[in-house]
């Protein structure tokens, strides 16, 4: 596909969005995929709608209990913006419903926490492998 050409041609940009300092510097450190830079992090919804339109990422990691904007709501207003970000939903509500809620505003993938930094990696490998 056309678009998986461009993401290969580049590293992909990514956004790092959860509430919790600990997991967003995990993430930063278990990344392992050579493919992605992080470009920017955010502790709620609303600076994530900031940092995105700063940084315009390709993809984005977003936890959904989160204080001012959920990453539900978050998740709907970023595919408003750039309807071909890829979003991948890492949060420790990991039941169905939550997880299909979020893929119908528009995330492509979804991690339960805690994960391992391997099931990060093959979550964010497969995002970019389906794009």
């Amino acid at each position: 596909m056309a678009d998986t050409a461009r993401f290969l041609a580049r590293p992909l940009k990514l956004l790092i969005v959860d509430d919790s300092n600990v997991i967003r510097r995990r993430i930063e450190r278990c990344q392992q995929i050579e493919s992605l830079k992080v470009v920017g992090v955010a502790s709620n919804g609303v600076e994530a709608l900031d940092v995105f339109r700063r940084t315009d990422p390709d993809v984005v990691t977003m936890d959904i209990t989160m204080p001012q904007m959920d990453g539900i709501e978050c998740v709907e207003r970023l595919v408003a913006i750039k309807p071909d970000v890829l979003i991948l939903i890492v949060s420790a509500l990991a039941d169905k419903a939550t997880a299909v809620e979020a893929m119908e505003k528009g995330a492509n993938g979804f991690l339960a926490k805690p994960f391992s930094d391997r099931q990060l990696n093959e979550a964010l490998d497969e995002l970019i492998a389906d794009a």
